[in-house]
């Protein structure tokens, strides 16, 4: 009767201990399997983990690209060489994409996305390189050759300040898909800027 007892008693032990080791089988996996919803707060929390710093890349490099657009759209028809359309067009396709992407953000962030046309005279000081409204006037006026060594001369000081922007935020942003953008800007624009002065020395 004993030897019973002990057997009874040793198998409850045993089937006790399966039943831990399966709870905590089952709270692993629903631990594993759990991982979108907690992948999806890590991704909501680094949706929200921007800077002022990220915010104001991102306002001013919106109405700096804008104006990029806006010298590129008038290449077509005034530019004199094909080599100055080919590379207003490849300025157009990478930036308005990426316009669209800062004002994303923005309206993610509770932030106000600059009106068209606006312009964030904090961001865009000296070293900036956005034209004044008389250098667009000329660069509208010109066209042949003059217009495609005005637009070189001008696109040229606008990529050194957009590259000067993405370099603070490279250095003081905390969004990673925004750094990821400035270093992006980096790479595409500086190659631009040596292709121009390049072109412009054959000139």
């Amino acid at each position: 009767m004993n030897k019973n007892l002990i057997r009874r008693s040793a198998l409850v032990a045993v089937a006790g201990a399966a039943s831990l080791v399966l709870a905590a089988c089952g709270s692993s996996d629903e631990t594993s399997t759990g991982s979108s919803p907690s992948g999806a707060s890590s991704a909501s929390a680094s949706q929200s983990g921007h800077s002022a710093a990220d915010i104001a890349f991102a306002k001013g490099m919106i109405p700096h690209h804008r104006q990029a657009v806006k010298m590129a759209d008038l290449a077509p028809s005034r530019a004199g060489s094909a080599e100055v359309k080919k590379l207003a067009d490849e300025i157009k396709k990478a930036q308005d994409p990426e316009i669209k992407t800062l004002s994303g953000w923005l309206t993610t962030w509770g932030e106000q996305v600059p009106a068209e046309g606006a312009m964030d005279h904090s961001v865009h000081g000296a070293g900036s390189g956005m034209m004044t409204p008389e250098e667009m006037d000329k660069l509208k006026a010109s066209s042949g050759k003059a217009f495609d060594t005005a637009f070189m001369k001008m696109m040229i000081k606008h990529h050194e300040g957009a590259v000067a922007m993405a370099k603070t935020e490279k250095a003081d942003g905390s969004f990673p898909e925004a750094k990821t953008m400035a270093d992006a800007i980096i790479t595409s624009q500086t190659a631009e800027i040596a292709r121009m002065n390049d072109l412009l020395g054959k000139n």
